[in-house]
């Protein structure tokens, strides 16, 4: 065990199978040299080395067959109850006899000698004057058409077999050579492991070097640096590939270079055939299906791109349609193009290899499961934003109010909007919000009638109205993008106690510079208010004037108003 110990150090990407290989190698060639060197000592008795019986099919009521194996080799499949005794316990019967047989009896012949017992026929296997086993015509199976006799004779040569392998594997030159093999077998294995993980350890840090350098170019995406990095994650599957490669070649090699565990190499091999012929004939019966999945793909993009097409033309105007508007044809392509591929997804799935296998209904129970418990919330913020949609209230670029907040939407998508205020914060609105409040679109009108923008002042009784109003007007005149139709006009709100409340109202098509603009109007207000001597206060006298607070008639069309008939 001191071969793993030690101190810890970081190690690279690589650098843990190669210690893993250094620290494991001496003691795998001790472990290798003792099970070698023992083999002769298990096989000195009597085919000693014999693997659990095993079950390969079905027998009489109560009765499981077993197969009878020496050496790793097969020899007979008992499936008869013969004196009460049921397969598998004479199998290890037939096991003990033989483990107590003395080494001079195994270059005696076998024998093969019929009997009769009670009114049971079989044979009885001998090997010189020892009793081996015995087959009766009940283990015979008849579902392959086989006899007692030829039972018996492929029974002798099986069993010749298995001493013939027993004389080899006490064979010390032979024994040596399998040794030798193994060793260099493994000496092979280990130089080919460490040559993979060098030449992938180099070649990564090559690519590695080269997708830095891609990264660092300023111009967008290089497909290059992409192209890099799939050939990295290749590099590495393509590694563990090899591994398990040349893992499979030394396992197959050093089971073979020894007389009884040969069988089990040419089980590899056997295998490793059904594995290829079951993933061949699993492509070659499934192409079918990928070949009708593939249509019903290639299929649903074709109609998913002419749909496309068409909401683009509708989008742009170059194709008007009286139940659809602009503003709703990007909301409704994605629906559509949902349930275009959704129906695409759902007649392909059927054909899917492995498509009613338990893993692909499980994982559609997980799903489903998910999207329940998950989704009652993201349901009622996609609906509440079809209903905005639909309802055509806000779309990118617009001036809104929502909630008291200001600002002009940047983007509209499934969940929430996004809009920057005056503040340049940048505000996440949900649907299910909007929906909930009332929204002020001050562009929506900007465009055909203009959206208006109010300023309101309070002026005591003394100033004469038509000279508010004028000035106001005037204000609102040298107010730039304020529009001069429709003509800027003025409203008297109240007649308070102490003031008048004038509120001037004027139309602007920029509805984005809604703030600005009204910032600009309240200074020119101020501005022809101190040129022609009109104070902008609310007075509240303390006492009654010693005249009357009022407008003498000589004084209602000071300048800047203009004396006419009202």
């Amino acid at each position: 065990m001191q071969a793993f110990q030690g101190t810890t150090r970081p190690c690279s990407r690589f650098s843990w199978p190669r210690q893993l290989l250094r620290r494991t190698g001496a003691l795998g060639a001790r472990l290798l040299i003792t099970v070698v060197l023992g083999l002769p000592w298990v096989m000195s008795h009597a085919l000693e080395k014999a693997p659990d019986s095993r079950a390969t099919g079905s027998a009489g009521p109560g009765a499981q067959p077993a197969e009878l194996r020496i050496l790793n080799r097969d020899i007979v499949t008992l499936r008869a109850v013969l004196a009460g005794v049921p397969p598998e316990k004479r199998v290890e019967m037939a096991l003990d006899r033989i483990r107590q047989l003395p080494d001079p009896a195994m270059s005696q012949p076998l024998r093969a000698l019929p009997f009769s017992f009670q009114q049971l026929t079989g044979v009885q296997f001998m090997l010189g004057n020892f009793n081996l086993f015995a087959i009766v015509e009940a283990d015979v199976d008849p579902e392959t058409g086989q006899t007692l006799d030829s039972m018996t004779k492929q029974t002798l040569e099986r069993l010749e077999q298995a001493r013939k392998a027993w004389h080899d594997s006490r064979d010390g030159p032979m024994l040596w050579i399998g040794l030798l093999q193994a060793l260099g077998a493994t000496v092979a294995f280990a130089a080919l492991v460490y040559a993979a993980f060098s030449a992938s350890r180099r070649g990564v840090r090559k690519l590695e070097e080269l997708r830095d350098r891609l990264s660092k170019r300023p111009q967008g995406v290089d497909w290059r640096e992409l192209a890099v990095r799939l050939a990295i994650g290749t590099t590495q599957i393509f590694l563990w590939l090899v591994l398990v490669t040349l893992t499979y070649t030394w396992l197959r090699f050093a089971l073979g270079a020894f007389v009884a565990t040969q069988p089990l190499a040419d089980q590899l091999d056997g295998w490793l055939s059904e594995k290829v012929i079951w993933v061949a004939q699993g492509a070659v019966e499934g192409a079918p299906s990928v070949a009708t999945v593939l249509i019903v793909l290639v299929l649903t993009r074709a109609v998913a791109d002419v749909l496309g097409y068409f909401f683009s033309a509708v989008q742009q105007g170059r194709l008007k349609l009286p139940f659809m508007h602009p503003e709703t044809t990007s909301a409704t392509r994605r629906i559509v193009t949902v349930l275009v591929w959704g129906l695409g997804v759902a007649i392909a799935y059927p054909y899917l290899p492995g498509a009613s296998s338990e893993a692909f209904k499980g994982i559609s129970v997980l799903f489903g499961a998910m999207l329940t418990l998950g989704s009652s919330g993201l349901v009622n913020q996609a609906m509440s934003g079809l209903v905005l949609v639909y309802s055509r209230a806000l779309r990118k670029g617009d001036f809104i109010e929502v909630n008291g907040m200001q600002g002009v939407v940047t983007d509209v998508s499934s969940l929430a909007i996004k809009m920057i205020s005056i503040r340049n914060e940048e505000i996440t609105i949900p649907h299910a919000v909007l929906v909930a409040n009332p929204i002020h679109n001050y562009s929506k009108l900007s465009q055909t009638h203009g959206t208006l923008l109010t300023a309101k002042v309070t002026i005591g009784y003394d100033a004469p109205w038509r000279q508010v109003h004028a000035m106001l007007e005037e204000a609102a005149r040298r107010t730039p993008k304020v529009l001069q139709t429709p003509a800027p006009y003025v409203y008297q709100r109240a007649l308070s106690d102490f003031y008048v409340e004038y509120e001037i109202f004027v139309g602007i098509d920029v509805a984005m510079q809604r703030v600005p603009i009204q910032s600009a109007l309240h200074a020119n207000i101020q501005d022809v208010f101190n040129e022609n001597g009109v104070q902008i206060m609310s007075p509240h006298f303390l006492g009654q004037p010693e005249r009357t607070v009022v407008v003498p008639k000589e004084d209602w069309y000071k300048a800047p108003a203009q004396a006419r008939s009202d």
